[in-house]
């Protein structure tokens, strides 16, 4: 029998929650060896797959990323989306997701800062 290669997208669907926590860990994986490219990637499709705590990783990332960009529109796509994750999060009262959201305020902050300073 022949093998066949795997893809998420392949056996993804929005109910499947071991798919979920798969995606996640592989974002916290690539979280961890500093791949946030990867991470959020891999985040993104675990949130959209129904895993609260990717979606409050995932704006962490997200944010991150957008300071390392520090300008342009890229980086305000990055915020934009960020927030959203963090915002629509289903548990947005424990101590570790009231970090993540006062980092996002923080980050605004400074990013309003910045382009105050520019004109």
């Amino acid at each position: 029998m022949p093998a066949r290669t795997w893809r998420p997208e392949s056996v993804r669907t929005v109910e499947d929650e071991p798919f979920a926590g798969v995606a996640h860990g592989l974002g916290e994986t690539f979280e961890r060896d500093g791949d946030l490219e990867q991470a959020a990637s891999w985040y993104r499709r675990a949130a959209e797959a129904g895993s609260p705590g990717a979606a409050l990783r995932l704006g962490d990332v997200l944010g991150r990323l957008a300071d390392e960009r520090r300008a342009g529109d890229a980086a305000e796509d990055l915020l934009a989306e960020a927030t959203r994750w963090l915002s629509g999060a289903p548990d947005t009262t424990t101590p570790d997701a009231i970090g993540l959201i006062t980092d996002m305020l923080n980050r605004h902050q400074r990013r309003a800062a910045r382009r105050g300073s520019e004109e």
